[in-house]
């Protein structure tokens, strides 16, 4: 079981210093709008491989006039202590540390994953199909954290070969190298996506039925329906490649790049319905989005491949009516790792009882309840 017992942040967000100690329950966390609930749980998020869930920069999160750095530390239920801070010198580089000693960003995954919501992503099936897209990529680096480093590549290739499109004239062979570059990546993001999608849907059948709908998924992106039928790496790079190549005129017309993994979309269907997820009413959607974080650490949990999730929901429960909020904790129970909740009253977590700890937090203050 993945959990913190222990949870200390210096010079981060509106905390000069802060020092909470936990017993591995799930946390709620209370008080009023901008005490510095949501900073917490971007501290936690900032434990896992990534940018964490407001994806700042680490400048950003640097407390308002301190001098230097950030750092943000935790002991976990297994007595590891993990640690991460924004260097104070001239590099201004993310510093991690494991027991000590220098770690990488792969080191954290080993250790913790993380699954996040957050009410910035309630719009997610009404937006654009970029919105649903890092949507679900989040979900895809929770399971795969090199899906980021993929991602990366692709996009770094990709800004190469526009700079060439917008001059108008692109030497072929030049073109060439950076679109075999950016076909690897792709076919490493498709093949990723399509890996994870399945385990969602196949997390979703097994989740109960009732408040939380189930949802039906697809991608729509010729590299990801090739995944899930089954094309092996080799297929889809040379699909790809060949896409690119056949494309250039066109993308020349247009400055930039038509097709590919970074159009791919997020396709949600409400079950219970049967209509596209961005039909549904405000509450559907919720709860629906709901069910899918849910799905999402059900489906690492169910993987074995890594250590259960920590599961951080930022104001869930509070537009939830009560028989959804103790189901929601009934099933956050269940999934067996730590869960970090907020919400501006304490009552709203009254029916976890005593599965969880209650975190009083007052403008940079934080401490738990008797």
């Amino acid at each position: 079981m993945t959990a913190l017992t222990r949870l200390t942040l210096t010079n981060f967000r509106n905390y000069a210093s802060l020092a909470l100690p936990l017993d591995g329950r799930h946390v709620c966390m209370y008080g009023a709008n901008g005490a510095g609930k949501t900073n917490l749980l971007e501290a936690v998020s900032q434990l896992g491989p990534g940018r964490g869930l407001r994806s700042a920069t680490l400048q950003e999160m640097t407390r308002k006039d301190a001098p230097g750095g950030w750092a943000v530390s935790a002991t976990m239920l297994s007595e590891q202590k993990i640690g991460v801070g924004l260097d104070s010198g001239p590099s201004a580089k993310r510093n991690v540390r494991i027991d000590g000693a220098p770690a990488t960003a792969s080191d954290l995954a080993e250790l913790i994953r993380i699954v996040w919501l957050t009410p910035s992503m309630d719009g997610v099936f009404r937006g654009s199909a970029s919105d649903r897209r890092r949507f679900f990529d989040r979900q895809v680096m929770s399971h795969m954290p090199t899906h980021g480093t993929a991602a990366s590549r692709y996009e770094k290739a990709m800004r190469e070969r526009n700079a060439l499109l917008e001059r108008g004239h692109v030497d072929p062979a030049w073109a060439d190298a950076i679109e075999a570059r950016m076909a690897e990546a792709g076919a490493e993001m498709a093949i990723n996506r399509a890996y994870v999608l399945e385990a969602l849907q196949a997390a979703i059948e097994t989740r109960p039925e009732g408040h939380f709908p189930k949802a039906d998924l697809s991608l729509e992106g010729s590299a990801e329906i090739a995944a899930i039928r089954g094309d092996d790496f080799k297929s889809i790079f040379e699909s790809l490649t060949e896409t690119f190549r056949t494309t250039r005129r066109r993308d020349i017309a247009a400055g930039r790049t038509i097709d590919g993994p970074h159009r791919t979309d997020l396709a949600v269907i409400h079950r219970p319905t049967g209509a596209p997820a961005k039909d549904a009413s405000t509450g559907q959607q919720k709860a629906l989005l709901i069910g899918l974080i849910l799905a999402s650490a059900s489906a690492l949990r169910a993987g074995g491949e890594g250590p259960s999730p920590l599961l951080l929901l930022d104001e869930a429960a509070a537009h939830l009516d009560a028989n959804r909020r103790a189901a929601l904790f009934d099933e956050l129970t269940a999934l067996g790792g730590q869960a970090w909740l907020t919400g501006t009253e304490a009552f709203l977590f009254e029916a976890f009882g005593d599965r969880a700890q209650k975190v009083r937090v007052e403008d940079g203050k934080a401490s738990v309840d008797d």
